[in-house]
């Protein structure tokens, strides 16, 4: 039996696999109240009073997200830099999908429902010009454009507008990589203690809020949003994974006990207070055991783009009646769409954005250049295991080029360019 810490290899996984296979689980799931299959109903509600297909594969992205995002913090780039990173990862692909849902699918859609473009471009509420600009921060303030939609299943069944339904849980995670940050400044990631404590009581305060015990938004006025804990708790479940992996043990029969409680937690009940742990236990020992899968995402990683242009192709799909044509076309046409903008978005946005994650301006390096004395000793005085760290690395010989080249070209030690987990790890 060995531990996860010695098993993990971040260039031998299959965690690209997983992401693209829950991307579709959410695809499946919201074909429900989308095309109208499976009463309307997102699918796993017909099994599960606690949580949708969708739901499951959401605290899977959150688990995962929470264990590589932890171990890229606990490696040796600078905030900064870590916010740097996260930015290039999240934002540059959703903008892109704003833009098309705004001025591609939208109009096309709107034409398809009244007949013509009259009233589209001049709407005077939700305005296709305001979609962009009240979303772009990832809180979805803008659910809808010229209050179209009135003739398909989502407004037919459930009474709602919405162009990108799938994308609200975009701003948690963005919350979830400032938590990992603030633990990183306070010394939480080096002192696991610490950071066990306060990912463990993430999840209890979780499962306070499920049994309904304590008013938690007394707490934070946060707590009063239901998701804030329902996301936070895989996520720090991940971060407990990073913090303690020698003492996780990865093991095929403690995989099998985990997989049926999380069958049987699913169906029966105590889903989100055990089962769901036990799941994130089945993905991460699933990631390195399946070896074999580690090369599914070699010509890209096209989980984020599928999560984020899933429901506003299915949406827009909805205008065709494509839904008529029964659920196998239906979700071969969804797959074969949704990949073909996904390989377009990584190609075209993601990869070019993420190859920037190690870029500094000119004009910053030279400050750090200057400042690097003064940031040395405040940094010792704030976090006492950070002199000791910085003592205990080894001394790393340049580069053969290192000294011809100028220094913004030189990449960082330790930076994301030099380990996959961080960048083909991360996303929705």
């Amino acid at each position: 039996m060995t531990s996860l810490k010695a098993s993990f290899d971040p260039r031998n996984n299959s965690i690209g696999f997983l992401r693209w296979l829950m991307a579709f689980m959410v695809i499946f799931s919201h074909a429900g109240p989308l095309a109208g299959f499976y009463g309307g109903h997102d699918l796993g509600t017909q099994w599960s009073d606690e949580q949708s297909l969708g739901g499951v594969a959401v605290a899977g992205f959150f688990f995962l997200s929470g264990f590589l995002i932890t171990k890229s913090k606990m490696g040796r780039a600078s905030t900064p830099r870590y916010f740097w990173r996260r930015i290039m990862r999240i934002f540059p692909a959703w903008f892109l999908v704003l833009i098309v849902t705004a001025f591609t699918l939208a109009p096309i859609a709107y034409i398809r429902e009244s007949g013509s473009i009259a009233g589209f471009w001049d709407a005077t509420e939700n305005s296709p010009l305001t979609y962009f600009s009240n979303n772009m921060w990832l809180p979805l303030n803008q659910h809808t454009i010229a209050d179209m939609g009135t003739t398909i299943p989502f407004y037919t069944i459930h009474g709602g507008f919405e162009w990108n339904g799938s994308a609200w849980t975009l701003a948690f995670e963005f919350g979830c990589y400032i938590m990992v940050a603030i633990l990183g400044v306070v010394g939480a990631l080096t002192n696991r203690l610490l950071g066990g404590i306060i990912a463990t009581g993430i999840i209890l305060l979780a499962m306070m809020q499920w049994f309904g015990i304590g008013n938690l938004s007394a707490l934070t006025p946060a707590f009063g949003d239901f998701r804030v804990l329902l996301l936070y708790a895989p996520f720090a479940f991940g971060i407990l994974f990073a913090l303690f992996g020698e003492k996780i043990p990865i093991d095929n029969r403690l995989a099998l006990a985990c997989i049926v409680i999380a069958g049987y937690t699913y169906a029966r009940g105590g889903w989100l207070v055990a089962g769901q742990y036990a799941f994130c236990y089945v993905l991460i020992w699933f990631a390195i055991k399946a070896t074999k899968l580690k090369n599914w995402d070699k010509h890209g990683d096209f989980s984020y783009g599928i999560y984020i242009i899933a429901w506003p192709l299915m949406q827009f799909s909805a205008y065709f009646g494509l839904q008529d044509a029964g659920w196998l076309v239906y979700h071969l046409v969804i797959v074969a769409g949704c990949h073909a903008y996904a390989y377009l978005s990584w190609h075209l946005i993601e990869r070019p954005a993420l190859q920037l994650k190690d870029w500094t301006p000119k004009w910053l390096t030279a400050l750090l250049h200057r400042t690097a004395k003064p940031r040395g000793v405040a940094m010792d005085w704030l976090d006492p295991n950070h002199a000791a760290a910085k003592a205990a690395r080894p001394a790393l010989p340049p580069a053969p080029d290192a000294l011809t080249r100028p220094v913004a070209e030189v990449a960082p030690v330790g930076s994301a360019a030099m380990t996959s987990a961080s960048s083909r790890g991360v996303g929705a």
